[in-house]
């Protein structure tokens, strides 16, 4: 099978052009709940892809507004390579889309659109999850402040936190889609401070006083400060490390889910993410 049976067409994929703002993006990530958007530029030899803006990017630089400078060079595939291949690239480069291009955007292939593949049975998915699986988890107490676990998410490199309540028992699962859903942009000012020479300044051409601090309009991406408990989502899917890739992609698609806490009995031993599937082609 070949990257082209699973990808969207260009025709249904979202795009955002430059010029542009972070507003832009942020509506579709919201709306659709992407983890990125890919950037265009109309030209006079036509449409000419330029990479891709990620939430990450929205969360990680709040005061950059031009689509331009959020744009990230990622990884691109074609539409005649296989999805084993498609899928390797990902897990290697650590890519969750990859842009198919030839010459220009022709579409993308996700990770899910794999998932969604293994899920079919239209590629080998027998493997055991308990080989796939994490076992390094990443946890975050239900009672901290959706701003602190934002910046726990992000210093820790990975798009969920399994919630643990006051008895470190798992309460629930918080994701960077649950916060973006519920981030917004807030108009602010920075004061730049004075921005013209004093009096007894070197670099004054003439003695002339500040008046006054000048500033610069920002935009920022405001998170609640609520607790995680009030966002996350409460009734986990779980697996055994029995259960096949086939048989967890499909709970993936079903559920709507990219990552699913893998138990033994009633203790918490792993996390099988949507990424960890990939492996098994």
């Amino acid at each position: 099978m070949n990257v082209a049976d699973v990808m969207t067409p260009r025709s249904d994929v979202v795009t955002v052009e430059i010029p542009g703002t972070r507003d832009d993006v942020l509506e579709y990530l919201q709306e659709r709940a992407f983890s990125s958007v890919p950037v265009i530029k109309e030209t006079d030899d036509g449409e000419e892809f330029r990479g891709i803006v990620s939430r990450d990017a929205l969360i990680d630089r709040p005061d950059e507004d031009q689509l331009a400078l959020l744009v990230e060079e990622v990884e691109t595939t074609t539409a005649e390579a296989t999805v084993e291949e498609a899928a390797r690239l990902m897990v290697e480069k650590g890519e969750r889309r990859l842009p198919v291009v030839d010459g220009e955007l022709e579409g993308i292939v996700t990770v899910t659109d794999v998932i969604r593949a293994i899920a079919n049975g239209d590629v080998d998915g027998e493997t055991e999850v308990g080989d796939l699986a994490g076992r390094d988890i990443n946890c975050i107490y239900a009672g901290t402040p959706l701003t602190v676990a934002e910046r726990e998410l992000a210093h820790a490199g990975v798009p969920y936190g399994v919630v643990l309540d006051d008895d470190g028992d798992t309460a629930g699962m918080l994701t960077e889609v649950d916060i973006i859903e519920v981030a917004r942009v807030v108009e602010g000012e920075d004061d730049t401070g004075d921005s013209i020479a004093g009096q007894d300044d070197e670099w004054a051409w003439e003695g002339i006083k500040a008046v006054g601090g000048r500033y610069m309009p920002t935009r920022n991406v405001e998170i609640p400060v609520e607790p995680v408990s009030e966002f996350m989502t409460e009734d986990l899917i779980t697996v055994n490390k029995r259960r096949t890739a086939t048989e967890v992609a499909q709970l993936m698609i079903e559920h709507e889910i990219e990552q699913i806490p893998l138990v033994s009995g009633s203790d918490l031993v792993g996390i099988v993410r949507d990424i960890d599937l990939l492996r098994a082609l």
